[in-house]
């Protein structure tokens, strides 16, 4: 789920506004870099989802929630979306090409 519920809610709109003002944007959900973002850096949501659903099981075999530990996220993932990059009239460097686990490219 995203840090704030209304940047989820309007985020295509977000994106449609960063772009038209040519402010290149970074986001936290990789859903947000390959709706038109330029990037995103932040935790696999699957893997959120996966840790939850763990922590659920034990919540329902009678585990307390007060006695579970709190889990930090330690899969990220960093989404370039060239396209984008490129109607803004930025270059990316190869360096940090080879460090993303995605590049959107047109």
């Amino acid at each position: 789920m995203p840090s704030f519920p209304r940047f989820f809610q309007e985020h295509r709109q977000i994106i449609e506004l960063a772009a038209r003002r040519g402010i290149p944007a970074i986001y936290e959900w990789s859903d947000n870099a390959r709706a038109g973002g330029l990037m995103s850096y932040g935790p696999v949501r699957v893997e959120l989802d996966r840790r939850a659903a763990i922590y659920i099981d034990k919540i329902l075999k009678g585990a307390q929630p007060a006695d579970l530990p709190v889990e930090q996220p330690t899969k990220f993932e960093l989404v370039i979306n060239l396209k984008t990059a490129k109607a803004l009239g930025l270059t990316i460097r190869p360096s940090l090409l080879l460090q993303a686990d995605q590049v959107i490219d047109p």
